[in-house]
């Protein structure tokens, strides 16, 4: 059944952080989040570009609205009792939009989020024509973001997008601000080289860094175990899940139409069994018996 979130996800992500590399599989709503944590993930990463286009059939250019983004987080944290974290974009907004999304995250239930320091409206990380703002401008954002949570475990990662724009060295400079701003985590994106994964790491000393593993974009595909190696303690796949979900449903929705018929993917679907096992359904049924029985 539905559950309230966990009590201190930022406590057990932490936790998790501190004993080897977490795999953060990229969940886009409740199901998506809770399939996740029933195939044995022990965190999820919710992707900001992944509900944009899954609630709005729309690109990730800062079109979510903070209520939409957690109140999707809301949902995802109670269906699955895994330490999320969440796509923040820019913070929505200035500094005391950033404090208001810090707040309604906390409230979420999540386990934390990253701030990035594009100029909005932000555009997807593995794009050319970013703009970064000051580095001053985003310090002050994760100052605000330091000040405004109340459970001093919520995990509060700055994202810097400067390796398109200033390169590594860049990236670094702004990495190293952020942390001393407050930032519990680095995550740089858009790396392009193994070499500058390692150069960011050793510059970065023992700070946690997060690996953003998308596919098609300018980073090449290394895995868990690479990143373990170089020292990263979280590394997300943020869009796969929906990519795979779209790749399959299009190609049913085009056999569907082609055929009139479902018949020749029953065996590549969820069976009812398997689904309502997914959402529980057996333990509401028992839940609305026992009621029954009280009344």
């Amino acid at each position: 059944m539905l559950q309230p979130p966990l009590p201190n996800p930022g406590r057990i992500l932490r936790d998790l952080m501190a004993s080897g590399t977490v795999v953060m599989p990229g969940a886009y709503n409740a199901l998506t989040a809770r399939l996740a944590w029933q195939c044995g993930a022990k965190a999820g990463y919710l992707s900001g570009g992944a509900m944009a286009n899954a609630l709005l059939g729309a690109p990730d250019i800062a079109l979510t609205t903070l209520d939409e983004v957690s109140r999707t987080a809301a949902q995802a944290c109670q269906a699955a009792p895994i330490p999320l974290i969440c796509d923040g974009d820019t913070g929505f907004g200035e500094v005391w939009n950033v404090r208001r999304t810090i707040i309604e995250f906390e409230r979420a239930g999540l386990a934390g989020l990253h701030l990035e320091d594009q100029v909005s409206p932000k555009r997807c990380g593995h794009l050319g024509g970013k703009q970064v703002l000051e580095t001053e401008a985003m310090s002050e954002k994760v100052r605000a973001a330091v000040a405004a949570r109340r459970n001093p475990d919520f995990v509060l990662i700055a994202r810097t997008d400067a390796y398109g724009v200033e390169g590594i060295e860049g990236t670094i400079r702004r990495a190293q601000a952020y942390i001393e701003a407050g930032a519990d985590a680095i995550f740089p994106e858009g790396l392009s080289s193994e070499e500058d994964f390692k150069t960011v790491r050793r510059e970065l000393g023992s700070t946690p860094l997060l690996a953003n593993m998308t596919e098609f974009g300018r980073t090449p595909l290394f895995s868990v175990q690479q990143f373990s190696d170089w020292g990263y303690q979280m590394v997300i796949f943020p869009v796969s899940a929906l990519r795979v979900t779209l790749f399959a449903v299009e190609c049913f929705y085009q056999d569907l139409l082609a055929q009139g018929t479902q018949a020749e993917w029953m065996e590549r679907m969820m069976t009812r069994a398997d689904l309502y096992k997914l959402v529980n359904y057996e333990e509401y049924e028992r839940s609305d018996a026992a009621w029954r029985d009280l009344r």
